[in-house]
C-alpha cells in the first residue's frame, strides 16, 4: 500500500532512493556566496585590500574626472563620491577570480551601481549638476580601472604576503569531513598565508591515514609537546561535539602555550541557514537556522520588491490586459485562478495566476501539471511555457504575500506530502515565496516527476537562503528572462 504522503502527489509515482547530491552551498557561485566578517590585522591585509579596492578605485577615478572637467573638486563631485563609496563599501574581494570571469563580475556589479546612480540622479534632478560628457566618460572608464586594479593586486599579492612575514604554521585536530575540507582550503588557497603541518587524531587505523593528504603527526596527547617544539601558530579543532570531554582535556593541556586555537565544530557541516555567532545578553549562542531578512536586510528586501514590482507592472499592464481578454475568450471559467499555497512561516496564502487549465483544483489531492496534460488549454500551454501565467503574482508582491525572488510556492497538498519525505523541506518557508527563484534559473523549473528532482529544487532554495544579497536577487531576475525565453521544462 502506498503511503499517505505518496498518494497525495500524483505526479511522483514512487519514492525512490535519493541519490548522493552535492552540498547545497556549492550550488551558489563564489561571487554570490555570503561573505564572512573580516578580522583586521596584518595576517588579513590582503583580504582587507581586496575588500577596499573597488570603492577606492571608483572614488579616485571620479575625483580625477572632476579635477580634469572642472579644474578642481567641486561640491557635486565630492557628494557623488560619498554616495558611490557608501554604495560599494565593503567591496567583495575578487582575488580568486581571473580573466573573463573577473571582467563579467565587475561589469555586472558596476551596471547595478551605475543604474541606481542614474535613476535616482534623474529622479532628484541632481544629475543635471554635472556636465554629461565627463560623467558618462567616468562611468565607461570606472569598470576598466577596477579591472586593472584587481589584476594589479593579484600580481602584487606575493609581495604583500611576504610583508606579513613567514606563513602561519598550523595543525588540524581531527581527521574527519570538517578537517579534510579545512585542509583542502588551507593548502589550495594561494592568498592565505598558512602552512599546514599535518593532523593529530587518536585513531591509528588506515581510515585516519587515507582521509588526509597532509601527514598524521600523532595523537592528541602528542599535540602540546609538538606545539612547543615546532612553534605552531594556530590549531584548528574539528572534533565532533560528542568529544567535548576530550576537547576540554586538550584545552587544559594547551593552556601553557601561546598558540591560537580555533574550533571547526561538526555542526557547520550540516545545512546551516544564515548561521552566525550571536549572544543573548552575555550568553554566546550559535545561530543554526534564521531568516536572511531580519533587521535592515528585511527593509532592503521589501523596498526592492515594491520598487521592482511597481516598475514591472507599469511596463506589463497592456500585456496583462491582452492576456486577460484572451483567457476569457479561449475557454469558459474565471480569468484569474487563485490557489492556496504556503507563504512566510508556513501560513496559507492565496496566489494568483492567469487560468491555464480547464479545471481549478485546490483540494487535498492535486495532480501536478505534466507534458501533454489534457487539462491544459492551448492558450494555457503557451502561457505556462513562457511563464506569462505568473504575471498576476506581482500584485501578490505588492500585497506583501510574496517576493519577486524566493522559493517557488507549491500547492498545499504537495507541501504536506513533500515535508514528510524531504529533510528540512519547510525551512524554505523562512522567507516569502517568490515569482522566480535560484532553483528555477538553474534548470529546476516545471514538473518534478521524481523525488530526486524536488530534493534538488529544495537544495537550491536553501542555498539561496544561505547566500542572499540584493545583487543575487538582481542576477536571478535578469537570468529569469533568459530562462523563460529558452526553457521548455514548464508544462
Amino acid at each position: 500500500m502506498p503511503s499517505t504522503a505518496q498518494s497525495r502527489i500524483a505526479a511522483v509515482p514512487q519514492v525512490r532512493p535519493v541519490s548522493a547530491l552535492p552540498r547545497p552551498a556549492q550550488h551558489v557561485p563564489i561571487r554570490f556566496q555570503r561573505a564572512t566578517t573580516l578580522t583586521l590585522g596584518w595576517n588579513n591585509i590582503l583580504q582587507l585590500l581586496g575588500a577596499l579596492l573597488d570603492p577606492v578605485v571608483l572614488v579616485v577615478s571620479l575625483w580625477i574626472t572632476g579635477i580634469v572637467a572642472e579644474g578642481a573638486l567641486t561640491p557635486p563631485y565630492l557628494i557623488l563620491s560619498l554616495v558611490v563609496f557608501s554604495l560599494t563599501v565593503p567591496g567583495t574581494s575578487r582575488l580568486r577570480l581571473t580573466g573573463w570571469y573577473l571582467a563579467r563580475n565587475i561589469a555586472f556589479d558596476w551596471g547595478i551601481v551605475a543604474g541606481l546612480l542614474l535613476f535616482f540622479g534623474y529622479a532628484s534632478s541632481y544629475l543635471f549638476a554635472f556636465e554629461p560628457k565627463p560623467l558618462l566618460l567616468w562611468m565607461a572608464l570606472a569598470p576598466v580601472a577596477q579591472f586593472g586594479a584587481n589584476v594589479a593586486l593579484r600580481r602584487l599579492a606575493p609581495a604583500i604576503l611576504a610583508l606579513q612575514g613567514e606563513p602561519r604554521r598550523v595543525v588540524i585536530v581531527g581527521v574527519n569531513d570538517a578537517g579534510t575540507m579545512l585542509a583542502n582550503e588551507l593548502t589550495t588557497n594561494p592568498y592565505a598565508s598558512n602552512r599546514l603541518l599535518g593532523f593529530f587524531d587518536d585513531r591509528l587505523g588506515d581510515r585516519a591515514v587515507r582521509a588526509a593528504a597532509p601527514p598524521r603527526l600523532g595523537t592528541l596527547d602528542d599535540l602540546p609537546g609538538f606545539v612547543a617544539r615546532e612553534h605552531v601558530d594556530a590549531i584548528y579543532i574539528s572534533l565532533p561535539m560528542a568529544a567535548q570531554p576530550r576537547i576540554v582535556q586538550l584545552l587544559d593541556a594547551l593552556g601553557d602555550t601561546t598558540v591560537s586555537i580555533h574550533f571547526v565544530p561538526d555542526i557547520f557541516l550540516t545545512e546551516l541557514v544564515q548561521g552566525r555567532f550571536d549572544s543573548v545578553g552575555n550568553i554566546p549562542i550559535v545561530t543554526v537556522c534564521e531568516t536572511p531578512f531580519s533587521g535592515t536586510n528585511g527593509i532592503v528586501k521589501r523596498l526592492s520588491d515594491i520598487v521592482f514590482a511597481t516598475l514591472i507592472l507599469i511596463l506589463i499592464a497592456p500585456l496583462m490586459a491582452l492576456i486577460a481578454i484572451a483567457v476569457k475568450l479561449s475557454s469558459p471559467g474565471p480569468v484569474i485562478f487563485r490557489q492556496r499555497r504556503y507563504g512566510l512561516n508556513g501560513e496559507e496564502i492565496l496566489v494568483s495566476k492567469f487560468r491555464s487549465m480547464r479545471v481549478c483544483e485546490d483540494g487535498d489531492e492535486i495532480r501536478q501539471a505534466q507534458k501533454d496534460d489534457d487539462r491544459i488549454t492551448p492558450l494555457g500551454a503557451f502561457l505556462r511555457r513562457t511563464s506569462l501565467d505568473e504575471l498576476p503574482q506581482f500584485f501578490n508582491v505588492l500585497q506583501g504575500r510574496m517576493s519577486i525572488v524566493g522559493p517557488r510556492p507549491h500547492a498545499v497538498a504537495h507541501n504536506e506530502a513533500y515535508r514528510k519525505v524531504i529533510k528540512r523541506y519547510m525551512i524554505r518557508h523562512k522567507v516569502k515565496p517568490g515569482i522566480t527563484g535560484w532553483a528555477q534559473v538553474n534548470g529546476w523549473r516545471g514538473e518534478t516527476e521524481s523525488l530526486d528532482k524536488m530534493k534538488m529544487r529544495v537544495d537550491y532554495d536553501l542555498a539561496y537562503l544561505r547566500n542572499w544579497s540584493l545583487r543575487l536577487d538582481v542576477y536571478i531576475i535578469l537570468k529569469t528572462i533568459l530562462v523563460v525565453l529558452r526553457d521548455r521544462n514548464a508544462y
